[in-house]
């Protein structure tokens, strides 16, 4: 079953310094960020790293759960990123995956819960407000299949079917293979997402295939698969993932590893991922109006 990351960094630098044909990527900074985008436009690369053809921006930053926060030019800087793979108008619809339950899996629907909905503001009163130049967004916190009993994929396509968004934004808890990942990185992608793909809960994808719009993916990393980790401390290849999983899961249970410090950092996270994606939907409003509304 080899190595488990929902990061196609993650995925194109465990190829080595050659990488597969239709696959290629750069980098930048920005601030405190470090910004990585993997582009892959081939069905050889797409196979060969296990990841959509698409965009794959991976932000690095300091730890979410320490004390460091981000710049405003760095906010933006993240904003930027996402509202490069939206169309330039028409209502987006924003949903939060995940469990608020379980706090690893939080991070979707607590971020949602901090994202301007704004759909309903318009005509005079989104001018006798001020907010006439707001984008119109609806936002939306579908819950688990454990929960409602409907899979997330039917409610977000019942909802896109009636108001017809000219794009989705989904954000979500995201695996990755190193433990230096957790709560340091957002990856941002065109290619839409399977929720539970990381914890091998897989669901039906939301991508533009199964949703007919344009599905805009934002995640941070909260867990690491547990075999996978040991296989990579012992340096190991595929066949050894596949030897330590027998090991960690006698059962076929998997196991997951979160930091100690998850409360603090999905707090963190949740915040950051609403500031930006609010940023790059509204563009137009300055950090302290967007921290004003989000309040």
């Amino acid at each position: 079953m080899g190595f488990r990351t929902d990061l196609a960094m993650e995925a194109a630098q465990s190829m080595g310094a050659q990488l597969p044909t239709g696959v290629s990527q750069r980098d930048k900074k920005s601030g405190k960020l470090q910004i990585n985008t993997v582009e892959i436009t081939g069905a050889e690369g797409a196979k060969a790293i296990g990841k959509p053809e698409g965009t794959y921006v991976t932000v690095s930053m300091p730890p979410l759960y320490s004390a460091v926060s981000l710049e405003e030019e760095e906010i933006d800087a993240i904003a930027q990123e996402i509202a490069a793979m939206l169309p330039a108008e028409g209502l987006v619809l924003i949903v939060g995956l995940g469990n608020n339950d379980i706090t690893p899996d939080a991070v979707g629907p607590r971020a949602v819960h901090q994202v301007l909905a704004t759909r309903h503001i318009s005509g005079s009163l989104a001018e006798s407000s001020g907010l006439g130049a707001l984008r119109a967004a609806a936002a939306l916190t579908p819950g688990v299949l454990g929960q409602t009993g409907i899979e997330t994929s039917e409610i977000i396509r019942s909802v896109a079917d009636d108001i017809r968004p000219a794009a989705i934004i989904v954000i979500d808890a995201l695996a990755a293979r190193s433990t230096a990942r957790l709560g340091s990185t957002i990856q941002i992608a065109n290619t839409g997402i399977s929720p539970g793909s990381g914890v091998m809960n897989k669901r039906k994808e939301l991508s533009q295939e199964t949703l007919g719009v344009p599905v805009v993916s934002v995640g941070v990393p909260t867990v690491v698969d547990a075999a996978t980790l040991v296989g990579d401390l012992i340096g190991g290849d595929e066949e050894d993932s596949d030897k330590c999983r027998e090991m960690f899961e006698p059962q076929g249970r998997s196991m997951m590893i979160t930091p100690r410090e998850v409360d603090v950092l999905i707090g963190h996270a949740s915040r950051v991922l609403a500031l930006s994606v609010n940023r790059a939907m509204h563009p137009t409003l300055s950090m302290e109006d967007i921290g004003y509304l989000m309040s």
